[in-house]
């Protein structure tokens, strides 16, 4: 498209138009009213990490990292797929503490602390979901996960 008065009066329109829109939606409450909501058992309360279990804006769950560890707070031992069960079996009970599921989940990131964990990790991870319902995901590999774990899970979830 070649930039010429009238194509520039054209656009020149649509931006007024485009800001016009997002000032009616800013005053009329729908870009600005999310309310977030901090969720957090007494447990990990207690614990007092810098970081909520999750947060939900507008029907979205975004739960923080999990890792293989048990209800001591032990990470689990067995390797990358024994912590993948297990960092997927704790965001389970976190998701059915709020009346939700795995089917809820509609995108991970996967932390590893070596890549070459990846097949393992996958193979463990596929096994909680049904085949027709991935979320979709990404996995990359660090270095530094807490309590030297193997994986770390990240996910979004919807609440609908």
């Amino acid at each position: 498209m070649r930039f010429n008065k009238k194509n520039y009066r054209w656009l020149l329109a649509f931006g007024v138009i485009k800001k016009g829109i997002l000032i009616y939606l800013f005053f009329n409450g729908t870009a600005h009213s999310q309310t977030i909501e901090y969720i957090n058992s007494e447990t990990h309360l207690s614990k007092d990490y810098p970081f909520s279990q999750a947060t939900q804006v507008n029907g979205i769950l975004y739960l923080s990292g999990q890792i293989g560890t048990d209800v001591q707070g032990k990470l689990v031992a067995g390797g990358i797929e024994a912590e993948t069960q297990q960092t997927l079996r704790n965001i389970q009970a976190l998701l059915e503490s709020l009346d939700l599921s795995l089917e809820n989940v509609f995108k991970c990131t996967c932390m590893l602390a070596d890549i070459a964990d990846w097949p393992a990790m996958s193979k463990a991870y596929k096994s909680f979901f049904p085949p027709n319902k991935l979320p979709a995901r990404s996995a990359f590999a660090g270095s530094g996960l807490a309590l030297g774990a193997r994986v770390e899970i990240e996910c979004l979830a919807t609440t609908q």
